[in-house]
């Protein structure tokens, strides 16, 4: 197949690639030329979503890969201009879902709304992406404008938290870091809270081969098949690394009290006890959503201790200077853990 990735250098969309040229297929991507480097030896078009389309107009590819629709008005124009293609997958987000308390929400579970008008107001003048509030709503808006652009030719993916080498999130990097760093590590909340990941290798071949088969509708990709907690997460990370780690699981509340940061400055948590900021109920369904669906069509997942292998190999080749964009400083974690024994004391 002639396939175009509008993106396709960073983290899923540089896995989608490399697994649609491992099947013999015909790549092409499209995106701004920030990272030319990474497939040098395939055809790469350079232009905006938002903006200068010029390079896709007059070709013909039989489908579309959308890795960069953060906003309705660009899924449009992108679909719009390639309405000859057979097949379009759109990566949306398990963030659409508009009740994320209770677990197990499957892909017939409300989505968040937003006023055209108002997700016009809010993007003028970017292509994105816009995270926060509205990162939701959008990705519930695009997936609606592609279904709109190309009916019944639209593969939606609901992702979950993807992981993997070449991660720019630093979620799990994060913990890999710290625990390889040894002594006392500060742990968020209880071992046992369930927890969802994909790594970015699994979901990038099962989509090349939904494609292939022309499969179309909405999936919620997340993992694994079983229910893993943060405990295996982390006990994982201090196995790769083979370090002397020591957890301190500290309360939800002590880390509320202290205004530690969820998903952010904690990488991967959420509270299981009480609402995130602006929130009614706590999110106990936004780490554990129905993947039967995408299961039951070919989703297959690798061990976790080879990802947490292949990251920690990643990791350890980045330049000690490398930005970090998540995580907890050092200092106020030994503070913390000090306050803690306080605490408990």
């Amino acid at each position: 197949m002639n396939i175009l990735i509008l993106g396709g250098t960073r983290f899923l969309g540089r896995y989608l690639a490399k697994a649609a040229i491992g099947k013999g297929h015909d790549v092409t991507l499209f995106n701004r030329g920030n990272d030319p480097y990474v497939f040098p030896e395939i055809e790469q078009l350079k232009g905006d979503r938002d903006g200068d389309l010029e390079m896709l107009k007059g070709r013909q590819w039989d489908a579309v890969i959308d890795t960069s629709g953060f906003i309705p008005r660009t899924v449009s124009k992108s679909c719009r201009l390639l309405n000859q293609v057979k097949h379009y997958t759109y990566i949306s987000s398990i963030s659409v879902y508009s009740d994320p308390t209770e677990p197990g929400i499957d892909e017939n579970g409300e989505v968040q709304a937003l006023n055209e008008d108002r997700a016009e107001e809010i993007t003028r003048g970017t292509a994105g992406p816009i995270y926060g509030e509205y990162y939701g709503p959008l990705k519930s808006l695009s997936e609606k404008a592609a279904e709109k652009e190309l009916p019944g030719k639209v593969l939606s993916i609901r992702a979950g938290q993807i992981v993997g080498p070449y991660d720019y999130t630093d979620r799990l990097p994060y913990w890999l870091k710290r625990i390889a760093e040894g002594g006392e590590v500060l742990a968020p909340g209880r071992p046992g809270r369930p927890i969802q990941i994909i790594d970015a290798r699994d979901l990038a071949q099962w989509i090349i081969q939904m494609m292939e088969k022309g499969v179309t509708g909405t999936y919620n990709a997340v993992g694994p098949e079983y229910t893993l907690t943060m405990g295996q997460i982390l006990e994982g990370c201090k196995k790769v690394t083979r370090s002397n780690a020591a957890f301190t699981w500290v309360s939800e509340k002590f880390l509320n009290d202290n205004k530690v940061e969820p998903w952010g400055e904690m990488p991967l948590w959420i509270p299981e006890e009480f609402p995130l900021p602006g929130g009614k109920e706590p999110l106990n369904g936004f780490l554990a959503v129905a993947n039967d669906q995408a299961i039951n069509n070919g989703l297959t997942f690798r061990p976790l201790s080879e990802t947490l292998e292949d990251i920690w190999n990643w990791e350890k080749g980045r330049p000690e200077s490398a930005e970090r964009k998540a995580g907890m400083n050092r200092q106020h974690e030994s503070d913390l853990l000090g306050l803690w024994k306080q605490t408990v004391g």
